[in-house]
């Protein structure tokens, strides 16, 4: 079946039960479109025989009628995931060569679960950025298009590759991980759904570490209810995080039961921000009425703190990579650089950062660097640190009033062109995030639907924000906006 890569995971599922189709066709069917499609850069390393061993592998395991739900899926693996044998280096020169002897505990639960890999995705260097323009393997270019126009788009970031790769059919599902909206931006901008869980839901042993209390990883898919299927093998605890949370991982593709009546959907007033374009505006009044047309009651809320959030943010992140990146140094593994007679270790860790680390990791170091000096510490890091605990106390008490979930815009426009902010200050860079940070420094669940376009003909989304730990009650909320929405656009290929 050569058109079976458009397919959803759902869809798949039930084609190779029926065993109207094979993991192997499919499998093949998404390398040929990946391998039709390198204009985009969303895969930087190929895994082919990986992939039809894992396919065939699934295929046994079909065929004796006890396989579960992602059993010979083909997906993306973002390239911060180790995976045992093959590159995997965070789109980072000094990561250059390194393969790792373990798999992370996110992508071997995929594998059990009978998940096919077929490659390693492009992405920020370090997860460090909002447009895949700060990667070692070049630019991940959407395979969207604004009407009338060639020009290149972003597919967002970090997670740039894994938005391309699902949104262009060349997978059915994708890895992402989200430090400050890393997956929900990248799927907003693309036009697909991506999860952001709760803190402690999916391990983090075996990610790159950039921000070790924000980052987290989940499900890049075709619809709500493929995210739920990739989330039900994701999910779990791991004692080798010690920030894994030891609890039950629900049914959540169960939890899609389309019936939100009674519940209250919280609109924040501080997310109507100053110049928000009126395509969002109206994208958003549009999603409430979606949702109170569902049974669902609209409600006012305030969120007091949210203006604070994205310099508390961009405090907290850049100091937590300082200390996470220092291990690259090049004495264990990765790059190091080529030194001259004379030269001693102090020479050797600063030439090796400075070939090693791009401009904008080496920005977030050095920011990181200072807010944690012993004369700034106080005034910034513990500073942003209360802020950060002021906005979880602002969910706390919305959630207690008992709301059930928040709506809000998912980016403050549609993707930019490639090119057109990452020379201009990179606080305007920064801005892409706005909606997004609130839910990471809160530790909360959060998902991007696609739910409309822009007079460009480009995908806009929108982001429910749930309860901690209620991941299936926010994916219901979702997939009840997703059939509102019936959202069906696709990008014209030109690839």
């Amino acid at each position: 079946m050569s058109s079976a890569n458009t397919l959803t995971i759902a869809q798949a599922r039930d084609a190779l039960r029926a065993r109207t189709l094979s993991a192997a066709e499919l499998t093949e069917a998404c390398l040929t479109a990946a391998s039709d499609a390198k204009a985009l850069n969303a895969f930087v390393h190929d895994t082919p025989e990986i992939a039809q061993a894992q396919a065939a592998a699934a295929d046994a395991r079909l065929a004796s009628g006890d396989a579960p739900a992602l059993c010979g899926i083909p997906l993306g693996i973002k390239d911060l995931f180790c995976t045992r044998g093959v590159p995997s280096q965070a789109a980072s020169n000094i990561l250059a060569g390194f393969k790792p002897e373990y798999e992370s505990t996110v992508t071997q639960q995929l594998f059990d679960a009978g998940a096919v890999m077929l490659g390693k995705l492009n992405m920020d260097e370090f997860a460090m950025g909002s447009s895949n323009e700060t990667s070692a393997y070049g630019n991940a270019i959407s395979p969207w298009r604004r009407a009338g126009s060639d020009a290149a788009l972003t597919p967002g970031g970090s997670s740039g590759g894994s938005a391309a790769a699902v949104a262009a059919d060349l997978c059915l599902g994708a890895t992402g991980t989200d430090t400050g909206g890393s997956i929900r931006q990248p799927a907003a901008f693309t036009g697909i759904v991506g999860l952001k869980p709760t803190y402690g839901r999916c391990s983090r042993w075996g990610i790159v570490a950039f921000a070790s209390s924000l980052d987290q990883a989940g499900p890049m898919g075709k619809s709500v209810r493929d995210v739920a299927i990739m989330m039900g093998a994701m999910a779990g605890h791991d004692p080798k995080d010690s920030t894994s949370a030891d609890l039950p991982v629900p049914d959540f593709e169960a939890a899609l039961t389309g019936d939100i009546r009674g519940r209250k959907i919280g609109l924040p007033r501080e997310y109507r921000m100053e110049g928000m374009p009126a395509e969002i505006e109206r994208l958003w009044a549009d999603g409430a009425d979606m949702l109170r047309d569902a049974g669902a009651e609209i409600v006012d809320i305030s969120l007091p703190h949210t203006k604070y959030a994205l310099p508390a943010y961009y405090v907290i992140a850049p100091a937590e990579a300082s200390s996470n990146l220092a291990r690259y140094d090049g004495v264990r593994y990765g790059h190091r650089a080529a030194l001259v007679p004379g030269d001693g270790i102090t020479q050797m860790y600063e030439k090796t950062r400075a070939e090693g680390f791009g401009k904008e990791v080496q920005r977030r170091i050095m920011i990181g660097t200072y807010v944690l000096s012993a004369g700034f510490y106080d005034a910034y890091y513990r500073r942003a640190q209360r802020v950060r605990s002021l906005i979880k106390r602002d969910f706390d008490m919305a959630f207690a009033d008992g709301i059930d979930a928040i709506l809000t815009p998912a980016t403050p426009s549609s993707a930019f062109g490639l090119g057109e902010m990452v020379d201009a200050d990179p606080v305007a860079m920064y801005l892409n995030d706005v909606f997004t940070v609130t839910v990471n420094l809160a530790g909360l669940p959060g998902i991007s639907v696609p739910t409309g376009v822009d007079a460009q003909g480009l995908p806009l989304g929108l982001q429910l924000i749930g309860r901690p730990w209620e991941e299936g009650d926010l994916l219901n909320h979702a997939f009840v906006l997703e059939r509102a929405a019936n959202f069906a656009a696709k990008p014209a290929r030109w690839w």
